[in-house]
């Protein structure tokens, strides 16, 4: 593992924690829970290719 691996890992970790975290701040429904858990994986997933995108690009 080097360096970048590390911080990618606690960034991942880091963005992970505060989703998990205002999820379960809400109190929500398990089903509202998982919505709103799959919600948040869309976002960083297309935040995810729009980067790996735009680092092919250039």
């Amino acid at each position: 593992m080097n360096a970048d691996t590390g911080v990618q890992l606690i960034w991942f970790i880091g963005a992970f924690a505060l989703v998990v975290s205002s999820l379960l701040a809400r109190r929500l429904p398990m089903a509202d829970w998982i919505k709103m858990a799959l919600a948040w994986a869309a976002i960083f997933g297309l935040v995810f290719l729009v980067i790996r995108t735009w680092q092919m690009v250039t």
